[in-house]
């Protein structure tokens, strides 16, 4: 899934200067190209060969065979779930998800190769280096760290490095909960979905992702008994189809917001020049202004946490090119703000494409995903942590417009929030293109916030 970056100004702060690195760091950068380098794509890959080479390395570092699974509920598609185990908890678990499956990269398409670690002109190179490999081997890391330290924290740790969050037919998360539920329950859950800005080299802000919107796609269908090319009827699939696929596209969903997008704009509106501040604070009015919303229809980021939305991305029609098409089909991909239900988006589709001869069907049952509250347990530490190592840099609760494995956790029960303490170059986001690298200073600062968050989480 792809990191979410909070467009926020802040103060330039780097916490990792140039200076000789630690053992600590040495060893996560060691266990980072491992993981790299383990094709873990859902065609290929061997998403338990990773689980296992990171299960090792817990076992090499002294942590007991029962407190480290490596669960398959098929042939390379292991999951590693690991316990760092209180002496005396007080209280539930809490849990750092992360997954090691990757998408697809066709090393034609990359200037370096897609599956060997490489590190150049400040970077680390390689699939999977912001998605989310990078947060697996921190993970890893600083489970080793904090065991040398004999941290006693006093709940249970755990660590769940999962498969096929990036599609396949087993994810591991589903699988995870559904079979060993006991394994992954915990208070709450830190996952991937959040992270840090960098804007003109500062060190903007960092995005905590409480809710995500609910992915749904429909199929749109228009058929009929075609005929010869030389003879034209008005009645035509493809033109059917593309004059419906129009009025979609001209079509604005609502502008409806949660209590996370609501902090988001509130939080962001205090670092925005004046003339777009107003516009910020427009939306929170009890019903958002009409003439901010069309402001920030201009802005894909930005609408696309207001309102719903709904995309074409996939279109197939005709059988040969002297036939009039008998069918024409489109996928239209939805991505449905918190609380929708995704019935009432198929027919608001249905309305807006104005043409009776359009069927419009779910490609599949859609997974809500509730928003995780903001509470001060969660947000404080986060927010304490930031200010010490980038001062300046503003917290601001975040949604994703994608999806993430965290949605599953959320039906659960289970509150999951999206921070990682990596920041990025806020126009250089690669996640699931080509050539995906990472700042190697933010891969460091993150092992760093993640290790510290984890101790204050492990002792509430």
């Amino acid at each position: 899934m792809m990191r979410v970056v909070a467009v926020c100004v802040g103060l330039m702060a780097g916490f990792v200067q140039a200076q000789t690195l630690t053992k600590h760091e040495v060893r996560a950068i060691d266990i980072f190209e491992q993981l790299i380098e383990i094709n873990t794509t859902d065609s290929v890959g061997d998403n338990t060969a990773a689980a296992n080479a990171m299960a090792r390395r817990l076992l090499d570092a002294g942590f007991p065979a029962e407190d480290v699974r490596v669960i398959a509920p098929a042939p390379r598609k292991g999951n590693l779930v690991a316990r760092y185990r209180s002496p005396a908890p007080t209280g539930r678990p809490v849990l750092f998800l992360a997954h090691i499956d990757v998408v697809e990269a066709d090393p034609e398409d990359w200037t370096v190769p897609p599956f060997e670690f490489l590190e150049r002109d400040g970077y680390f190179y390689g699939r999977g280096t912001t998605d989310d490999k990078d947060e697996a081997a921190i993970g890893i890391a600083n489970f080793i760290r904090l065991r040398e330290e004999g941290f006693q924290p006093n709940r249970d740790i755990i660590l769940a490095l999962t498969a096929d969050e990036e599609g396949g037919a087993h994810n591991g998360v589903q699988f995870l909960l559904a079979e060993h539920r006991d394994l992954v329950d915990a208070e709450f859950v830190v996952n991937e979905g959040g992270g840090g800005a960098i804007i003109d080299g500062r060190h903007a802000g960092q995005s905590v992702q409480a809710a995500e919107k609910v992915f749904q796609s429909y199929t749109l269908e228009v058929t009929n008994r075609g005929g010869h090319s030389s003879i034209p009827r008005s009645d035509n699939a493809i033109y059917q189809l593309a004059a419906a696929l129009g009025r979609i596209e001209a079509h604005r969903f609502p502008v409806q917001l949660n209590e996370v997008t609501r902090a988001y704009i509130r939080q962001s509106a205090a670092t925005r020049p004046a003339d777009m501040t107003a516009c910020y604070l427009a939306l929170l009015e009890p019903k958002p202004d009409a003439a901010a919303a069309e402001f920030f229809a201009d802005y894909p980021s930005m609408n696309a946490m207001l309102r719903t939305t709904c995309v074409a991305t996939e279109l197939e029609a005709g059988h040969a090119e002297n036939a009039l098409p008998q069918r024409a089909k489109a996928t239209v991909n939805c991505r449905i703000l918190p609380g929708i239900e995704p019935e009432s988006v198929r027919q608001t589709l249905t309305e807006v494409s104005g043409d009776a001869g359009v069927s419009i069907t779910a490609v599949q049952e859609a997974t809500p995903s509730p928003p995780s509250p903001l509470t001060e347990e969660v947000m404080a530490p986060i927010m304490d942590l930031t200010e010490q190592m980038w001062p300046g840099a503003i917290v601001v609760p975040s949604m994703s417009t994608g999806a993430t494995d965290g949605l599953y956790f959320r039906n659960a029960g289970i509150p999951v929030y999206g921070v990682s303490g990596i920041f990025g170059e806020i126009d250089d986001v690669r996640a699931h293109g080509r050539d995906e690298r990472i700042l190697k200073r933010s891969f460091l600062d993150g092992l760093e916030f993640l290790y510290r968050l984890a101790r204050t989480y492990g002792s509430p």
